[in-house]
């Protein structure tokens, strides 16, 4: 078998043994890796209906074919549980040199089941793993667990760790690796602390072939040259950080938990303003080209901190609470990435706690003397050391302002912004009609990567202000588009770096395996993968009314910037739902029949778990 290993470890923490299962190839071709395989296995070995903080929800790592292949940005794994956010399916991916060192182990996957006794260290040198008690690393923060686990196994291993949140079972803890780099959406942090399993330490001496490496070569200085173009050039100088002025202009911008589209302070937390005040330097990812991370450092009198810091980050540690203060940005993220905490779901949940304290919802009582208000940044800093640590009011935050909100009660999920559980990235949907709707039928909940919908907003496809029932199949093509390349797995930012996506990746794709494929074979594969994940929702408890949009972007119209009077209303959500599953070619309540189900080769799969099957649907 070329590019992959064929095989998956399943690593048992309840009886500390470790046992190899084979992954065929109609399986590989089918799912391809990444995204893709953790969907499968997830699948495969999930207990259906299983609390998320359970033992019998599995934790899942996975590669893919490209890694290893020394392709520019291919160095990249995934990360897949149910989330203890959403309750469904959720993924992360991270790029990293533990994705190649994974690979090196000899598997394509590894699947952690169980829960250990005491807190644990996973050692996995090739295909022998060590269960190491981790009790001294308890406590430590993302970075200071990896330099001790580096100290300790030895400098060639690469780790990834939880810190402080994922032990705590901060619903959105995520997984750090590699330096900082972070898998953190959805929670996989949580689910690994529910295991007792503080860091997994990897390193590997095993090497997969390639079909063909001498046409990979030439293909790999072809896209090297390509992915230092025109196409990559904003990730390299301003990096994401630049969409802030940019969503401010276009009234797209979140702000104050979505109560305004623009933000008057915008000037001091731009990209341009960070990288005149405070750039250190660029930084790569494992194996890529681009160098897009943006090294940043405070520059007040204040303790030094320095930390990576991009959109998205940017976005919810400072218009989403208000926070018109550079360095208190940095500092947050530079926080949540050592406690181990996902910054969009963190400035979520902050948010919407300042928003409960500003409405009269909460009191200085309950918050422990904190006054909780819009642009108070030691008030920011303080809650997300709370809630990393479950003290105080911070036990209450570290659930999720879904959760959060109905424990509150007293009117608050109407201020609550989330998607099936997972707060909403920095896109405001009612300026962005594709997005809105990206967003509310996502799989993993509030999610911008799974579908790069707002491409079609930002470009001349569509008026981004109105809606028609075309935007399903957009969607539907974004969302298909982005698991093909969630699994080979390609990093996002050199999408525009190809020519022909499909056409190349599938010729990539033979000369990696050896197995004829097309483009066409590719697209499959994208709405194959989608399915299943939406299979795997169904079967843990979805219906057609978790795909949906918080109250305030259904009921309240924009009052600020180019966008005011524009609103979102939800018989225009619905008809833009009912465009996207019939697109799909799913029923009205959006499930899947029997007669896609053979069409996609995913019969076997959902009747292994006795999925219900019905017949297909009339297409209107």
């Amino acid at each position: 078998m070329y590019g992959y290993h064929g095989m998956v470890m399943v690593v048992d923490l309840d009886s500390r043994s470790v046992r190899w299962e084979p992954l065929g190839e109609d399986v590989l071709r089918r799912f391809i890796g990444g995204t893709g395989l953790t969907a499968y296995l997830l699948y495969r070995y999930g207990v259906p209906g299983c609390d998320p903080l359970s033992p019998e929800n599995p934790l899942i790592f996975a590669t893919s074919p490209l890694v290893g292949s020394r392709l520019t940005t291919s160095s990249k794994f995934a990360v897949a549980a149910k989330s203890p956010l959403t309750g469904m399916i959720g993924d992360s991916l991270s790029s990293s040199f533990i994705a190649t060192e994974l690979k090196k182990t000899g598997s394509d996957a590894i699947v952690v089941t169980g829960k250990s006794t005491s807190p644990t260290l996973l050692a996995i040198t090739d295909d022998d793993v060590e269960f190491v008690d981790a009790s001294h690393l308890m406590g430590m923060g993302t970075s200071a667990t990896e330099r001790a686990v580096k100290v300790q196994l030895g400098g060639m291993y690469r780790v990834a760790s939880i810190g402080p949140a994922g032990e705590n079972l901060v619903r959105f803890a995520g997984i750090a690796n590699d330096g900082g780099r972070q898998a953190g959406r959805t929670g996989p942090g949580a689910v690994m602390g529910s295991k007792n399993l503080k860091a997994i330490a990897v390193r590997g001496h095993s090497t997969v072939s390639f079909a063909d490496p001498e046409a990979l070569n030439e293909i790999r200085a072809d896209l090297s040259r390509r992915s230092l173009g025109d196409a990559t050039e904003k990730y390299r100088t301003l990096g994401t950080m630049a969409n802030v002025s940019v969503f401010n202009r276009l009234g797209a911008l979140p702000t104050r938990n979505f109560q305004q589209s623009t933000f008057e302070g915008v000037e001091t937390v731009s990209g341009e303003a960070f990288q005149k005040s405070h750039h250190v330097k660029n930084a790569h990812c494992a194996n890529c080209t681009i160098g897009c991370e943006h090294i940043l450092t405070t520059t007040d009198d204040g303790a030094k901190t320095t930390g990576r810091l991009e959109y998205q980050s940017s976005f919810a540690m400072g218009p989403l609470v208000g926070v018109n203060d550079p360095n208190t940005v940095i500092r947050a993220s530079a926080l949540c990435d050592e406690m181990g905490m996902d910054t969009i779901s963190a400035g979520g949940t902050v948010a919407w706690a300042m928003e409960c304290f500003e409405n009269g919802a909460l009191s200085t009582r309950d918050t422990g003397g904190v006054d909780l208000r819009f642009g108070d940044g030691d008030a920011l800093l303080t809650l997300l050391e709370m809630m990393a640590e479950r003290e105080g009011m911070g036990d209450l935050l570290a659930e999720g302002s879904r959760r959060a909100s109905e424990t509150l009660g007293r009117g608050s999920d109407e201020w609550a912004m989330h998607v099936k559980g997972l707060e909403m990235p920095g896109y405001e949907p009612r300026s962005l009609k594709t997005m809105a709707l990206a967003l509310s039928v996502s799989t993993r909940g509030a999610c911008h990567n799974r579908s790069s919908a707002y491409e079609a907003d930002f470009s001349n496809r569509v008026d981004r202000l109105s809606v028609d029932d075309e935007r399903g199949r957009i969607a539907m093509e974004g969302e298909d588009y982005s698991a093909v390349m969630d699994s080979l797995i390609w990093c996002k930012f050199l999408r525009k770096a190809f020519d022909d996506f499909y056409g190349e990746s599938s010729t990539i794709y033979e000369h990696l395996t050896g197995w004829t494929t097309t483009p066409d074979d590719l697209r499959l594969a994208g709405e194959r993968i989608n399915n299943l994940k939406k299979l795997y929702n169904i079967r843990e408890g979805w219906t057609r009314e978790d795909d949906t949009l918080p109250p305030r972007v259904l009921n309240e119209e924009l009052q600020t910037g180019i966008v005011k009077g524009i609103g979102l209303t939800r018989p225009d959500l619905d008809m833009m739902i009912n465009g996207y599953y019939r697109a799909r070619g799913w029923t009205e309540e959006g499930i899947v029949p029997e007669g896609k189900l053979d069409e996609l080769e995913l019969a076997d799969i959902a009747d292994q778990q006795q999925t219900t099957r019905i017949p297909a649907p009339t297409l209107r």
